[in-house]
């Protein structure tokens, strides 16, 4: 806890830092103070057009319009320090380079895009051509409930690796849970098994010193933290690497919502019981995870000349299971895959749409989608946790229940705990699993990954989750979900403020 606290003051300081000191810059103007006012005012003005232009989603956006039109210089200086990232930032211009060299490495198979064609399976034919990840069918999935679970076929995996070994996580945590996984990377790195691991920097602020990476590479591990903050080149804070994502040696690959520490399989219990998920593929799938992990790595370290070099071929080793799709979220293209994605099941759904998430932070167009689909005759379940971890967050998921089952969706809280899985399933033949939270941060600002998946044998194992998870639920009633005054206007203010979260 100190660690973190002392890493966010000195992130913090370097914010403030660089705004005093355009602020101060503009006081010692003197006389000139008000031409500098005039010009900020018209740079604002400017800045708010820009935004509206190129705006996909005005209600992430509103924010910062507000606060840009109330406090000209200030709110500039904000948004440029701050709300401009890309265009400061050398490691996100080199991911957005290294993602367009992955996508020759991605290569759709014509025979599986002509049967999704003929299907008319829009869902996938949105991700297979505008997204770019390739539709696979020669794939085994297994879908788990808890994060205890996946976690034991997780360490069995790792440790009959013989290649290789890649790991992408948002959070690292030092506990039973990583120690042992770490243990078992030292031993590969012994056996000569190339072992890389990635973690956010953000998101292990308060669980790993500063300098852990170099502390694994002593031990052989290649590692990176994404997105290292620093507080005076560039505070590119917004942008994290949220994905979780394990390859194995080309033919195995774990994603879903758990990061590696003790909370996420149930040692601890900080917030109640942890209800989590994961996902495992063996075949042909696993190409995508493997494509996404070297573009993230190779954005830092510029290594692998040739991806194909981690590529299997897997021939006929497993039978033909539906359609699966791993897809990326980046937050610096043209396309909200997340949100897309999630969009496209809910208005294309006809009977349910079941939905897990920790976080229900949306914008007007989920908002209205999911209305629209309760007032069409779908059943729209959403289960969100009983026990939060973020007071202030949770106030803010509170804030939307009204407007919700005023309108038909029914809402759920997680009795025994925290929910952390971000799963949708629709209809009992589409569902998807992965690490997308129906929030701004996800939707919008973070790298992201899930696994969609059509026709697939596994999506009546998520069904009966979500259906047990609702057995032990607690369903969220009009009265209930209606604020007081003092907290209704506690929370119209926090809404104001949702895309920052």
């Amino acid at each position: 806890m100190r660690r973190a606290i002392k890493r966010g003051i000195i992130v913090g300081f370097g914010v403030i830092f660089q705004i005093l000191l355009s602020v101060t810059v503009l006081v010692m103007f003197g006389q000139r103070i008000a031409a500098v006012e005039i010009f900020y005012s018209i740079l604002s003005i400017f800045l708010v057009l820009g935004i509206i232009k190129e705006s996909k989603s005005l209600s992430k956006d509103l924010p910062w319009i507000i606060i840009i039109m109330i406090f000209p210089i200030v709110g500039a200086l904000l948004f440029i320090v701050i709300g401009n990232n890309f265009h400061n930032s050398k490691i996100l211009k080199s991911i957005n380079k290294h993602e367009e060299i992955g996508k020759k490495y991605l290569i759709q198979d014509k025979k599986i895009k002509d049967e999704i064609y003929e299907k008319e399976y829009g869902k996938l034919k949105y991700i297979m051509d505008y997204v770019g990840y390739p539709v696979s069918k020669n794939n085994d999935i297994k879908y788990y409930p808890l994060g205890e679970h996946v976690y034991k076929d997780m360490v069995y995996e790792l440790k009959n690796a013989k290649k290789y070994i890649f790991m992408e996580y948002f959070i690292i945590k030092e506990g039973k849970m990583w120690n042992e996984v770490l243990n078992i990377l030292e031993e590969k790195v012994a056996q000569g098994v190339d072992v890389r691991l990635m973690y956010d920097d953000m998101g292990c602020i308060a669980m790993l010193p500063t300098n852990y990476p170099k502390i694994l590479e002593a031990k052989g591990i290649k590692c990176i933290a994404f997105n290292k903050l620093n507080p005076f080149l560039g505070v590119i804070m917004n942008n994290r690497d949220h994905r979780k994502i394990m390859v194995i040696d080309g033919h195995t690959a774990f994603s879903g919502g758990i990061n590696i520490a003790d909370e996420y399989i149930n040692i601890t219990h900080p917030y109640g019981h942890w209800k989590d998920n994961g996902i495992r593929i063996k075949g042909e799938a696993v190409w995508n995870f493997t494509v996404m992990f070297l573009n993230m790595w190779n954005s830092y370290r510029n290594e692998d000349k040739d991806y194909k070099k981690f590529k299997i071929n897997f021939k006929d080793e497993y039978k033909e299971n539906g359609y699966v799709v791993p897809y990326g979220e980046s937050p610096l293209d043209n396309e909200i895959v997340g949100e897309n994605v999630y969009l496209n099941i809910i208005n294309q759904s006809k009977r349910y749409v079941y939905i897990f998430t920790p976080y229900l932070i949306i914008d007007t167009d989920m908002i209205n989608s999911l209305i629209l689909a309760a007032k069409r005759g779908v059943d729209v379940r959403i289960i969100v946790p009983g026990i939060p971890d973020k007071k202030i967050v949770y106030s803010l998921t509170t804030s939307y229940f009204e407007t919700l089952i005023k309108n038909g969706v029914k809402i759920y809280t997680y009795t025994p705990g925290f929910i952390h899985s971000k799963v949708f399933i629709s209809d009992d033949n589409i569902a998807t699993v992965g690490t997308i939270n129906m929030d701004y941060r996800s939707l919008y600002l973070h790298f992201e990954c899930g696994v969609f998946m059509q026709d697939v044998n596994i999506i009546d194992d998520v069904k009966k989750d979500l259906l047990d998870t609702i057995k032990v639920s607690h369903l969220v009633t009009e009265k209930e979900a209606t604020p007081k005054i003092l907290k209704g206007l506690w929370q119209g203010i926090l809404r104001l403020f949702a895309p920052l979260m």
